[in-house]
């Protein structure tokens, strides 16, 4: 009996220390499990490192840089350098802005953009350096005249290719990419930045996932602790 009763509190125990890292872990990921605000925050980083002032994440503009994506139709081949194709510009406020549910005569001038395209997903720090790859991307992120940005991430169908996109305006803060209702469209797959979304539209498993298999087995087996010493 004693056995089993020092058994019990060693296992109870142990699913204490688990309950605790995984609910821990939990807080953490809710304020990190939308890669696109991952992203912004990194490019609003590195915005600041280089004394310019942070961008305001606008959830219109970032539904839209999903739009964006999903035109491209799971074509990664379509991004590339100076021969890349490109939604035409009339389709920001002839589709773009009716799915995202942004009014269109509050759209601004998209002051800049940046798309990747790669095979596999990557993490939002990786994808900064995918994005951002030469002085002119620098230039672009770094100007002062950048005011709001919008970020997105998706995979076709839930997986690969993984598209990533950012665009950049210089439209006047709560007056630009307004949305209709308040709130952006939800579209599935992908996420889209500034839209207080827990988002896994990149099909990319929490790496916390597997503490809760550990902590049920633990309390199972907790539960047979007690369970034999009553037995006796």
């Amino acid at each position: 009996m004693a056995m089993a009763m020092a058994m019990a509190e060693a296992l109870w125990l142990l699913l204490s220390s688990l309950l605790f890292l995984s609910v821990s872990a939990i807080t953490q990921t809710k304020l990190t499990d939308n890669p696109a605000d991952e992203l912004v925050a990194v490019l609003n980083a590195n915005r600041t490192a280089h004394k310019s002032s942070s961008l305001a994440d606008n959830p219109g503009l970032a539904c839209i840089a999903l739009q964006y994506i999903k035109a491209y139709q799971g074509d990664c081949e379509a991004v590339g350098e100076s021969d890349a194709k490109k939604p035409p510009d009339s389709e920001f406020a002839q589709t773009f802005a009716p799915n995202c549910g942004v009014d269109a005569s509050t759209l601004s001038p998209i002051t800049g953009r940046f798309l990747g395209c790669q095979s596999k997903y990557v993490q939002p720090s990786e994808a900064f350096s995918m994005l951002i790859k030469n002085e002119k991307s620098l230039e672009i992120l770094y100007n002062k005249n950048q005011t709001e940005i919008g970020a997105a991430v998706t995979g076709t169908d839930g997986g690969a290719p993984y598209f990533w996109c950012v665009l950049l305006s210089n439209g006047k803060h709560n007056s630009s990419f307004v949305l209709e209702d308040g709130v952006a469209k939800i579209s599935r797959p992908g996420c889209f930045s500034g839209a207080n979304d827990d988002c896994s539209g990149a099909d990319v498993s929490s790496p916390f996932g597997h503490k809760w298999v550990y902590a049920v087995t633990a309390f199972i087996a907790v539960g047979y602790a007690f369970g034999y010493d009553h037995s006796l």
